[in-house]
């Protein structure tokens, strides 16, 4: 284009897809005011930045999840679903009749001939509900009485990646929205200060699971990258690159911003792309986290009985303990979503050394993460979901003679999940598996099925929340998913 051309010149020479580019931008521009303006978004004041959908579809029964995601696959066997039958047949090749033509992992093979393995550790009832947990876990068994246990999940991926990308995001190739992704979409944001979506990780000391914490666990996928997740680091610096320079006023980096804001502004004026819109939303959300970010991992006024709550490596950032402090501190300050990731769970041959160490990092903090939102009034609009991607095998991987390597491999069929708040009814377990904890045989709950009861409880209807994407309109449970009533108080 000559710069110099007059006007109506330009005009008369204009392709269709500079026309389209140009009058695209008037709406764009609106809604880019509004995204710098202001960050919120409800039913009563619907943020022109977001779909026509990003309101609740019915009244919501949480406002605020915490998914607490055990990387690797919690053993259920030896956590939550007692077998008596289990105990008794310790040592015996699981039977042909439970295998069906199964397909477990390339570890396994085919598991005909198998030994099934009897829990490590007892288990015992805890509280009013009489729920069976196991001695690994005994933070979590006190608090039974809050938890809904949904005992017969079952997956399609028989390997970590793509069963975490299943869980998370309804499909095993990556590439997908995340549930995070997706509520922030559909919901929009409470907080101008903090991202909607945030993230935490973290793995056991001393673990020899080699797991890898992926981005795509908490992306956007095809949605617009402002709704991907924010990754919080541990250490001092929780948020990568927020500080200015050595040296750089705050009013100069003000200054820097506004001018880097006016020249994305004619860009984005040009070609309306809303990926631009997105950059400049998310410098200035780097420009307020500046001053947000340090006040919320500033611990110094936390009490010692709230921290102690959480057991002693709270203090220490990254670990686990301080990541689940850190998702009340988020949600308190309006964050939609927090997903805290914590890896080590994939005892292949470490049931006896490992599993331990696991359950001591973990079992403390997600009970007191549990207590502190009840304490203080936040647990009934907060969603905590506790669970990994897959069970494992109630038959032995290893030597049953070499105790201090016996392990059990991945097992898609049937695992438990826990769920405390947000409209849950607590004190119940729902589903059974079978006597050896092999097959979910008593109102199975699929992946989809989880996230679609997760998105109602927080005002979504699975089959409403879409995003057109190359033809087809996407949704979070795919085609699949059905509400799980019965978990759900006044369903």
């Amino acid at each position: 284009m000559n710069p110099l051309m007059p006007n109506h010149e330009f005009l008369l020479r204009e392709t269709r897809r500079q026309f389209l580019g140009r009058t695209g931008t008037g709406l764009g521009l609106a809604a880019l005011s509004q995204l710098l303006g202001s960050g919120r978004a409800s039913a009563a004041d619907p943020s022109p930045t977001l779909p026509t959908q990003a309101r609740p579809h019915h009244p919501a029964k949480a406002k605020h999840a915490i998914y607490l995601f055990q990387n690797g696959a919690p053993t259920h066997v030896d956590l939550f679903d007692y077998k008596p039958e289990l105990l008794k047949r310790h040592g015996q090749p699981l039977p042909d009749s439970y295998i069906g033509g199964k397909r477990f992992s390339t570890m396994t093979g085919k598991a005909d001939g198998k030994l099934m393995l009897a829990p490590v550790e007892p288990f015992r009832q805890h509280g009013q509900s009489g729920a069976w947990v196991s001695d690994f876990l005994p933070h979590t068994g006190r608090i039974a009485d809050e938890l809904c246990f949904v005992k017969s999940l079952h997956t399609d991926a028989v390997n970590h990646a793509p069963a975490i990308s299943l869980m998370l995001s309804g499909a095993q190739i990556p590439g997908r929205p995340t549930l995070g992704a997706w509520l922030t979409y559909g919901l929009g944001s409470e907080t101008e200060n903090l991202p909607a979506f945030a993230v935490m990780t973290s793995v056991s000391k001393g673990t020899s699971c080699g797991q890898i914490f992926y981005d795509f666990y908490w992306g956007s996928g095809f949605l617009p990258s402002r709704y991907q997740g924010v990754k919080f680091r541990g250490g001092n610096e929780p948020v990568l690159y927020l500080g200015n320079p050595a040296g750089l006023p705050s009013a100069t980096r003000r200054s820097m911003l506004d001018d880097l804001g006016a020249l994305n502004r004619l860009k984005f004026e040009a070609h309306g792309d809303p990926e631009i819109a997105t950059r400049i939303a998310q410098y200035e959300m780097a420009f307020r986290m500046q001053t947000s970010v340090p006040e919320l991992a500033d611990l110094s006024k936390e009490p010692e009985s709230v921290l102690a709550l959480y057991g002693p490596s709270v203090r220490e950032p990254g670990t686990f303990a301080y990541n689940c402090l850190m998702a009340r501190r988020l949600i308190e300050r309006g964050v939609r979503c927090v997903q805290v990731m914590h890896a080590g769970w994939d005892q292949h041959n470490s049931l006896t050394t490992e599993l331990y160490t696991q359950c001591r990092d973990t079992d403390q903090p997600s009970a007191g993460l549990v207590i502190d939102l009840k304490q203080r009034g936040l647990l009934d609009e907060t969603l905590v979901v506790w669970g990994g991607e897959f069970g494992r095998t109630p038959f032995i991987q290893g030597n049953l003679d070499d105790r201090k390597r016996w392990g059990r491999d991945h097992h898609p069929y049937a695992f438990t999940t826990w769920m405390a708040g947000g409209g849950v009814r607590p004190g119940i377990s729902y589903g059974e598996t079978d006597d050896l904890g092999m097959n979910a045989v008593h109102k199975p709950v699929h992946v989809h099925d989880l996230q679609a009861t997760l998105l109602h409880q927080m005002g979504i209807h699975h089959e409403r929340l879409t995003y057109r994407f190359q033809g087809r309109d996407f949704r979070l449970t795919d085609v699949h998913g059905n509400v799980v009533r019965e978990i759900l108080q006044g369903a």
